[in-house]
């Protein structure tokens, strides 16, 4: 996430000129905070937050726009649990006033800090509330699709606050369903079609395969997606690069579950293996011809050579990614990757994981590494113990532990999706035929 160059005093956070792009964020500078300990530090920032709540009352929507913005930074670097709790109800609802009311930079921005929110309490209560309230609202800003930079914001908000607070797969789904209709609507609905962009399609299936990450695969409605492996596919051929990354990455984490027949809707109308492989011996066919056609597409991706115009760091970063989504199609086998953060590594072992710290890391910016570090939910995700918690002994966040074993749901969502994930792709192996049976059940999330 860009910062600026320019510094800040307090009293003139939501006055100055504000001329950053909506993914930027005005930068809390620390001057006249370093005074004397963590607890004034902790003061002053709950000082500047206190105002920047009472300027999102403020009718000039530039000066909720500022206020957006300088939460925003304060959530991205400090972890503002005490605010949180204190102001949680007033803070929820007047981000969604942005979203309902706000320019198209307002609802940007609102949404990120939604996001922020979610992230912030982590899964629980809190988490579900901002769900079950923010739905409603992000849906229907979704369908005036004028500006892509709102649209992505939304999505993404979207993304977040249903992987933090749903705890039911028919909520998960139903956030993919809103998802989709942004680049896929229905024909019966009311809304003029008009053709997404390159970045907008982009945010739709990253959005979109963050979400899948979290389903079990089995719970998913076959009729709902049955065109997605099609449209996936479609993508792998079109001009952008970042999109045919996206479409590759989700067409990756569909082999690694072991459901392309699942979302080709080879099952439709039975639930009995038997049945199915008696009577769609046509369809199953016609599965392993489309399989046979991605691979290819993988495979000419993965070896492209640089186009006119076209960026080395770009071109590079596409034949990575199809070079490893290549390898899971031929062998089975999901890429490693591991990241230091403090000293400390970590790592993931499925395409799964990948996308869900890509996914996060991007949403974050420049909060990531803090919230790395310090976000008990994101330890819990990626199994992850950074060292300042090593070294925290029994003081402080010690207790965080047990809030991880007894009250987060994600805990043991976790854990028994990952369970599940490593069963079904044991199932996968005597389901799949040839080198697309990628059951490997190994990795722990």
């Amino acid at each position: 996430m860009g910062k600026r160059n320019s510094q800040r005093k307090n009293a003139a956070i939501l006055d100055s000129d504000d001329t950053d792009s909506v993914s930027s964020s005005s930068t809390f500078r620390s001057d006249n905070v370093l005074v004397s300990g963590a607890e004034d530090v902790q003061l002053e920032k709950e000082s500047i937050l206190d105002q920047c709540l009472d300027a999102l009352y403020e009718k000039r929507g530039s000066t909720r726009e500022k206020a957006l913005a300088s939460i925003i930074e304060v959530f991205n670097r400090y972890l503002q649990h005490e605010f949180v709790e204190k102001n949680f109800a007033t803070l929820l609802h007047q981000f969604l006033n942005s979203i309902k009311k706000g320019s198209a930079k307002e609802i940007a921005l609102a949404s990120h800090a939604i996001g922020l929110l979610a992230l912030t309490t982590g899964p629980g209560d809190k988490a579900k509330e901002i769900l079950e309230e923010s739905v409603s609202p992000i849906s229907q800003a979704l369908k005036s699709l004028s500006e892509t930079t709102k649209i992505s914001s939304l999505l993404e908000c979207l993304a977040i606050i249903t992987f933090v607070g749903g705890e039911e797969a028919e909520e998960t789904e139903k956030s993919m369903q809103i998802m989709w209709q942004v680049v896929h609507p229905k024909l019966s609905s009311n809304v003029v079609a008009t053709k997404p962009s390159p970045v907008m399609i982009t945010a739709v299936v990253s959005a979109w395969s963050f979400l899948l990450t979290t389903m079990d695969g089995w719970t998913l409605n076959s009729k709902s997606w049955q065109q997605s492996i099609y449209y996936f596919s479609t993508l792998l051929d079109k001009d952008d690069r970042s999109v045919r990354i996206a479409g590759g990455e989700a067409l990756a984490l569909i082999f690694e579950m072991g459901n392309l027949d699942k979302f080709c809707g080879e099952a439709k109308g039975s639930n009995d293996s038997s049945t199915i492989e008696g009577k769609n011996s046509q369809e199953f066919v016609h599965i392993q011809g489309l399989r046979e056609k991605i691979l290819n597409q993988v495979r000419n991706l993965s070896v492209e050579a640089g186009g006119k115009g076209s960026a080395k760091k770009d071109l590079n970063h596409q034949r990575n990614s199809f070079r490893d989504i290549l390898e899971l199609l031929e062998d089975g086998y999901s890429p490693d990757t591991s990241l230091k953060i403090g000293g400390e590594l970590l790592s993931t072992t499925t395409w799964a994981q990948l996308i869900q710290l890509n996914f996060l890391k991007h949403f974050l910016g420049g909060g990531f590494v803090k919230h790395m570090q310090e976000n008990e939910f994101l330890h819990d995700l990626f199994d992850f113990t950074p060292k300042s918690k090593l070294l925290l002994g029994t003081e402080g966040r010690i207790s965080a532990i047990e809030k991880r074993l007894y009250k987060s749901p994600n805990s043991v969502l976790s854990k028994a999706r990952t369970q599940f994930l490593n069963k079904q792709r044991t199932l996968s192996q005597d389901k799949n035929t040839g080198r697309f049976a990628v059951g490997l059940g190994e990795e722990e999330v």
